[in-house]
This record gives structure tokens, sequence and C-alpha cells, in this order.
């Protein structure tokens, strides 16, 4: 990998110059909205073709469309965009005075934005794998967990049918609203599975906030492996003045968005850095102190941005801090088809900008309900699981409650007590059900500002279908065993304790 430095000295002086504060996340000007318009449109179109495979309308149908109001007018004013195969670029003009917004795309780290003034030149300036660490390999059976006896299941899938099938109906949980993808699975075994059109099993989307969760599982396996303590105070470089008072903010307070930092009226956007080509240390150095840490819970971007950016200072190593999501967890539970994307001065940008497959986030769940064990091998501290799904010691005024960086299900009629899910924009939920050691998968496209897809009242059905396919396998052995037993009656007393004893 080309060292940092050589990122930071080659790129610093085009975003400082062409970028305002990214503390100023409000207020934008006409040429600003147009700079992110544009930068949206160049980075989902980046990462749906060369890491989702997906074509040019099949991206306007599905990732383009999602784009926020805010932006509407300048994204209809927007060029055709400009795709480079070779070189694996998107570059979108938005103005004759200034260089295009261009997305990136290298292996392992799917697709990245240059800065707002950034040429084609700074490409060469991004972090780079020297080798990748992840073949991805075909995804095949139905086992998602380790160890998993696969057996044929046709009661579960049975039951299933209803509540899959009107989860792509577009009406049933939420008008309007648009499923790619259900995964169901229990015990470890996929037992319902359905995709939209386009989408398969091997198709990844934006996790969008869902990423969160991947963040603390990544920081689980972190703290496992020695690099992080979650109660040692955040420091990273832009606060290590003794004086600041930002140092006393932990990673446990970032996990359990309690940090205290003003994140804006909206702490779910950070458009400069995800449509802005802007810089997670940036962002982190701009934020201020509104609040005593762990005082106040305000859902914010910046808090699981900023507990990844510890991460990576702690460790002290940029190429095994790039490393370690791969050849740590995701390799490990066969999670292949799974991108990290970052920002341009190489930190992930793992609130929001990850690329999973149904499946892929269907094994992240199976490892909190086998308590962070895959096979013989910890990856997650003994009691992380039961971590994240604690609730916090501040809570949302309203709604669903939080853990560390999960969302607690304990607001939704019919869902067993100790249910915690991922969510994210536009419909990505991945429900982990501890009871009945169950998964519930739903990706989607809905669109921004329409109805929400109901993951409570399906979540529900699922659950209910579950349950009823499991009385009906109880219901089918009790009446063979009395059959048994009725059978074996009727025969002479020799024949019984020949049959009963092998004598």
């Amino acid at each position: 990998m080309r060292a940092m430095s050589a990122v930071i000295v080659s790129l610093a002086v085009l975003a400082m110059s062409a970028v305002p504060a990214l503390a100023q996340e409000g207020g934008n000007t006409d040429e600003m909205d147009s700079a992110l318009a544009a930068g949206w449109k160049a980075a989902f179109t980046c990462s749906g073709l060369f890491t989702a495979g997906q074509t040019l309308a099949e991206i306007e149908d599905n990732e383009l469309d999602g784009i926020y109001q805010d932006y509407q007018r300048a994204y209809d004013r927007l060029p055709p965009v400009r795709v480079d195969t070779a070189m694996k670029t998107v570059s979108v003009t938005y103005s004759p005075d200034m260089p295009p917004r261009i997305a990136a795309w290298r292996p392992g780290y799917g697709c990245t934005q240059l800065p707002i003034g950034a040429g084609e030149g700074a490409i060469a300036y991004l972090p780079h794998f020297t080798t990748w660490p992840i073949v991805p390999s075909e995804d095949r059976g139905s086992a998602i967990g380790a160890n998993v006896k696969v057996s044929l299941r046709t009661e579960e899938a049975e039951r299933l049918d209803l509540p899959v099938s009107s989860a792509f109906d577009e009406r049933t949980y939420g008008n309007g609203t648009r499923t790619s993808a259900v995964v169901v699975v229990r015990d470890g075994q996929i037992v319902a599975e359905r995709y939209a059109r386009g989408i398969d099993h091997e198709t990844p989307q934006r996790t969008w906030s869902a990423g969160k969760s991947i963040a603390a599982t990544i920081l689980g396996v972190a703290r496992r492996n020695g690099h992080i303590d979650i109660d040692y105070p955040a420091v990273i470089s832009a606060w290590n003045n003794g004086a600041d008072p930002r140092r006393a903010i932990t990673i446990r307070n970032l996990m359990h968005m309690a940090s205290g930092l003003d994140s804006g009226e909206s702490g779910s956007r950070t458009d400069r850095i995800y449509f802005g080509g802007g810089r997670v240390v940036d962002q982190a150095a701009g934020k201020v102190l509104e609040a005593v840490p762990g005082t106040r819970f305000k859902y914010a971007n910046d808090d699981t941005l900023i507990a990844m950016r510890a991460f990576r200072e702690a460790l002290k190593d940029d190429d095994a801090f790039h490393r370690f999501p791969y050849e740590k967890l995701l390799t490990k539970i066969g999670a292949v088809h799974t991108t990290m994307e970052i920002d341009w001065n190489g930190d992930f940008i793992a609130s929001s900008q990850v690329w999973s497959t149904a499946r892929d986030l269907a094994r992240v769940g199976q490892l909190y309900l086998q308590d962070g064990m895959w096979g013989n091998e910890r990856l997650l501290p003994e009691g992380w699981a039961e971590f994240v799904r604690t609730p916090a010691p501040v809570q949302p005024a309203t709604g669903p409650g939080y853990g560390a960086q999960f969302w607690l299900m304990n607001d939704a009629a019919g869902v067993p007590e100790g249910t915690f899910y991922m969510a994210g924009n536009r419909g990505q939920y991945v429900v982990i059900v501890p009871s009945m050691n169950a998964i519930i998968v739903r990706r989607g496209y809905d669109v921004n500002g329409g109805a929400r897809f109901d993951i409570n009242s399906f979540t529900r059905d699922v659950l209910l279908g579950l349950q009823a396919a499991e009385d009906e396998r109880a219901a089918q052995l009790a009446t063979a065993e009395a059959e048994s037993e009725e059978a074996e009656a009727k025969l002479p007393y020799k024949e019984r304790i020949k049959q009963r004893f092998g004598q």
C-alpha cells in the first residue's frame, strides 16, 4: 500500500481549497448542491457497476432514484455519467469551472470518491492493497452457520410462502415499498429465500446504516484481539490536546450514540462525506460537544465513524487496519461478497457505505446467535452479543430502543423479548431472534420520503410461520411415535423384545 502520507500531501490541498469546512452541514449554495448531487450519482453508479454488477438501467431504477429531496433539483440538471471501464471510474460533470466528480473502484475498497476539485491524477494516490485479502467464491448451499447439518425442511417453506411473497407485493407491509431480497434462517440453515428481478444471492447492495452493526462487530473482534478497550477514551489525534473535553468520549459512548457531539438536527446526514468526498478525520475534528458524554442519546453517523477512526489510530498500521475486517471477520464467516468502502484518506465509512448480500448479512446475524463463535473459533469476546443488545444507559425519547449500534425490537407486538436488529435507509433490516434461533433479512429499495417497510409486522408474521412449522413437525413426530408404538403393541411378545433390544 502507498504510504498514507502521500495521499494526504497530494490531495489535502485540493480538498481544503474546494470544500467548505465539513462542520458546516447546512445552508448549501447551489454550487455545493450540484457538487453533492454529482457525487451521489458518481458514487452510486460506480458501486452499482463495479461492485454489484448492475447495468446502468438497473442502477437508475434501484440506486439513483433514492437521492435525497434536497438535491433532486440539482440532480435533474446533471448530464449522463461517463464510465471508464478500463480504469473503473465514473465521472459526472456539474460545473464548467470545476473538474467532474469522480468515483474510482479498486479491489477490496470498492468505490472511493475523490474530493471536490480533484482530477483523475489523484486516483494514483488512493490506498490500495498489494494483494487482495479475499477471493470471492460461489455462495452455494443453504447452510449459513458453522457446522450446520443441512436437512430438507419443507414445513418452513410452506408456512413462510405467504409472508415472504407478500413482502414483494409493494402493498402488504407498506404501500410502494420495494423489497429486493428476503432470507430467513432457522438453526443456521436458510429456510426461505427470494429475490426481486435482477437480484440474486450474490448481488451486494448498500447496507446504509445497517453497516453500523457491522462496524460494532469489527470493533468487537478488535477488542477480542486486544487492540481496543471500549472504556478507554477514544483519543484521536484531532482531540489530542489535554484541554480538549472531547478526550473524555469513550468508544462505549460512541457505540451507544452518546458522544455528546454536535451532529446537527439530523445526525444521520453526513452528506459531505457520503457524497462530497470529505474525510472522516475532518468531520471528527470539526465537531464540538453540546452535551456531557454518556448523558444524551442522539443517533449520529459521526459516532460510528469516529469509533472506527479510534480503532485505526490505536492499531497504528493502515495496511493491517484495512485488512482487518476481511481477514479477522468476513472471510472467517464466509461473507466474501461484502465490501467496506473508504474515504480517500483511508478511513472506513462504516456508518453506511458497506455493500453486502442478504446472505452475508445473515451470516453476521448468525455470528451473534452463536455468541461470537464460528465453528471452534471465538471471534467476538464472550458477552459481546449480550452487550450490543442490552439497552444503552440513555435511550431514544420515542420509538424502538437502542443497544450498541443495534436497534432493539422492544416495541413490536408479537415479537419475542430480546429480539434486536440492524437497520438502514431504504429498508435494510437484519432481525436477530435469539429465543427462536432465527434471523430475518429484508433488503429493499424503498423510496426516500415514502412509506417505510413494516419490519415489525413482517417479523411477527415470519415468526408465526416458523412456530407453525415447528408445531407441525412436532405433531408429525408425535403421530409417528404413536403409530410405531401401536404397531409394536400388536406384535407377539418375543418379537417386541427383539425389536426393542435387538435380541
